[in-house]
């Protein structure tokens, strides 16, 4: 007797996966078994609500569920940005930005609570890091090796060159609403194409050089801890992905392939520019790390989510893309 044995298709996708705008694509695997993605972006006509989330069962096939987030009311804010998701004993814990008056230099990191991956999450009523200015892209980490969490953002550093955006790190507490170490320092800029804007007009003096290392994303890979960055202005067709690694999540952090370019991820010539302000996942077989990412279309009109596995290679990691044809997700 002949037995046959069947096998599930992989799904299969084309870039970018999702058709509207969607930038700062966070993709969380929830314990439902799904993949919940929130960005920054415009929501469907009618809904009020901040961030819109798309779920997916296999990462190549995704349907928007709404907005997220509940608006902030005592007081209002005026932008919101690059929310991240933090999954913990039954509770997810929303990691964002607001400004509360028109400037954006006035975000600050919040923490929203919900039930539900898909939410309403709702504010907390505190900011994160009151001693701190200019504070963005929050992005928890929980260290596989202990179970600690961590938040990796982006502030500015003003007081020694090179004058920007930069990154840093605090311990969570145990209750995902409060810090347990001050912010230690993990990357800033140390090479041309991490320049936003030369020449720049920003709280109230010119800087010659304004640098910008932004969108943490962290992964603990063969037992060292790998920092995915954004580096250069976000609307520019040189926006990249670059990385540093520590031996521990509080650092100390190197960056040794930024005189390189963004060694990690980089854009196509006509065809995908400035690609960034990533998330990494675990793919449906459980072994393949990918990354999340946006990209500009060629006529510059909008973001919008793109997937791609990493390789890790002698010289780290890399993204396998970006992709512009039909591929199969793993698994």
């Amino acid at each position: 007797m002949t037995t046959t044995t069947q096998t599930t298709p992989r799904a299969r996708y084309t870039n970018p996966v999702y058709p509207g705008y969607f930038a700062d694509p966070f993709v969380l695997r929830a314990a439902d078994g799904l993949y919940y993605a929130y960005g920054t972006g415009p929501l469907p006509e009618g809904d009020h609500k901040h961030f819109p989330v798309l779920r997916s069962a296999d990462l190549a096939n995704w349907e928007m569920l709404g907005g997220a987030l509940e608006p902030l009311s005592d007081p209002p804010a005026f932008s919101y940005w690059a929310p991240e998701v933090a999954e913990r004993d039954g509770k997810y814990y929303m990691y964002y930005s607001a400004s509360t008056s028109h400037s954006d230099e006035h975000h600050r990191i919040r923490i929203a609570i919900a039930d539900r991956p898909e939410g309403p999450f709702r504010d907390s009523g505190k900011i994160l890091i009151p001693q701190i200015g200019f504070s963005i892209d929050a992005s928890p980490f929980r260290d596989p090796k202990d179970g600690t969490w961590y938040l990796f953002f982006a502030t500015d550093y003003e007081t020694e060159a090179p004058f920007g955006t930069g990154l840093a790190v605090v311990r969570l507490g145990d209750d995902m609403l409060s810090i347990t170490s001050e912010p230690r320092l993990v990357v800033r800029a140390s090479a041309d194409w991490q320049i936003y804007e030369r020449n720049r007009n920003y709280k109230g003096k010119t800087w010659e050089a304004w640098n910008c290392v932004e969108g943490p994303s962290v992964v603990e890979h063969g037992g060292k801890y790998y920092c995915f960055y954004s580096g250069g202005a976000w609307h520019t067709v040189n926006y990249g992905v670059g990385f540093a690694v520590a031996d521990h999540p509080l650092g100390p952090w190197r960056d040794d392939f930024a005189a390189h370019g963004p060694a990690v991820l980089k854009g196509i010539e006509g065809s995908v520019l400035g690609p960034g302000h990533n998330s990494t996942m675990m793919g449906p077989d459980g072994r393949t790390l990918y990354m999340a990412y946006h990209a500009w279309d060629p006529a510059h009109t909008a973001r919008r989510m793109f997937i791609d596995p990493i390789r890790w290679t002698a010289s780290g990691p890399k993204v396998d893309g970006p992709s512009t044809t039909e591929r199969a997700v793993e698994g």
